[in-house]
């Protein structure tokens, strides 16, 4: 049995996408804006001990000058960026690490780019043959657009927990826990790769609006709800059973046709159809039984 799985979900179209923000190196900002303060705390003593309004007046604007320019001072650290606005516009994101400078009148919203997993709680849900099981799952993630992670959505890791456990639900529902019949097909449980497969797919589709970007994912917890384990416990030892007597027939049948076979072609003994069928019927049941066979030693005539 399979099921198909449909993970395309529409999403809207984003509004704002990321794009490099204007910045400069911030080191030489910074010295500059300690020598225009510096400058001006000089100006402004001189200034009132000569009594020189000019030199205050100027030592004002310098070192109004100087906490402006300080005021643009950036600070990125590695695995991080920063998302700029100038009266409510998205006016670019920083992502090169060290000390930069930028338009002075912005925000600067700090977004981790690191990569992270979220591993959403044991569900309970039915799956595609309507019995319920418990799963959970982990999924990898990392913030690729920091634009749409501020803009598009209110929080986005809040946005990635949610989308995950619909995911999660949602393949569940779509695929049985084990495959009983002969057809085989798809299962939770023997269907690892395809299913995790599917399931990276559909969260990426999901959490896509965010701006993040699904680097893997995996089950991490997949069992029967607890009411039915026992029954389906049994189900599974049943079906083991039958599985493995299949094969040791067919192995018993194979071994019993080179046996006569044998016989046959070496001219050890000739056996009548009754005496083949009692041989058989002998070696089935000693290749076949569950115990260990107790040979009895006929002493007499082979037809007594």
């Amino acid at each position: 049995m399979s099921a198909d799985v449909d993970v395309m979900v529409e999403m809207p179209k984003p509004k704002v996408v990321e794009r490099s923000a204007r910045d400069l190196n911030g080191w030489p900002v910074l010295g500059l804006a300690v020598v225009a303060v510096a400058a001006a705390v000089v100006l402004f003593i001189v200034g009132l001990d000569g009594e020189n309004t000019a030199l205050v007046v100027v030592a004002i604007v310098l070192f109004v000058a100087g906490v402006i320019l300080a005021g643009g001072l950036t600070p990125v650290s590695p695995g991080r960026a920063r998302v700029l606005q100038i009266l409510g516009r998205y006016a670019g994101t920083i992502r090169t690490d060290g000390l930069r400078w930028v338009n002075p009148i912005s925000t600067r919203k700090e977004i981790s780019t690191r990569i992270r997993n979220h591993e959403t709680a044991v569900a309970k849900v039915n799956d595609a043959d309507g019995n319920p099981i418990e799963i959970a799952a982990v999924v990898v993630w990392q913030v690729e657009d920091t634009a749409q992670a501020t803009f598009e959505v209110d929080d986005f890791v809040e946005f990635v927990a949610i989308q995950t456990e619909t995911a999660v639900r949602h393949i569940a529902n779509s695929y049985p826990y084990d495959v009983h019949t002969e057809e085989g097909g798809l299962s939770l449980r023997d269907s690892t790769d395809e299913i995790t497969g599917t399931l990276s797919t559909e969260i990426g589709v999901r959490v896509q609006a965010a701006g993040v970007h699904v680097i893997e994912s995996r089950i991490t917890h997949l069992a029967y709800a607890p009411e039915i384990a026992q029954a389906m416990l049994r189900r599974q030892q049943a079906g083991a059973i039958v599985a493995a007597r299949q094969r040791i027939v067919e192995g018993a049948v194979g071994m019993v046709e080179l046996a006569l076979e044998r016989l046959s072609e070496h001219n050890v003994v000739e056996l009548d159809e009754e005496r083949k069928a009692t041989m058989v019927s002998n070696l089935l049941v000693v290749l076949c039984g569950d115990r260990d066979a107790q040979p009895v030693v006929n002493a007499g005539s082979l037809y007594q």
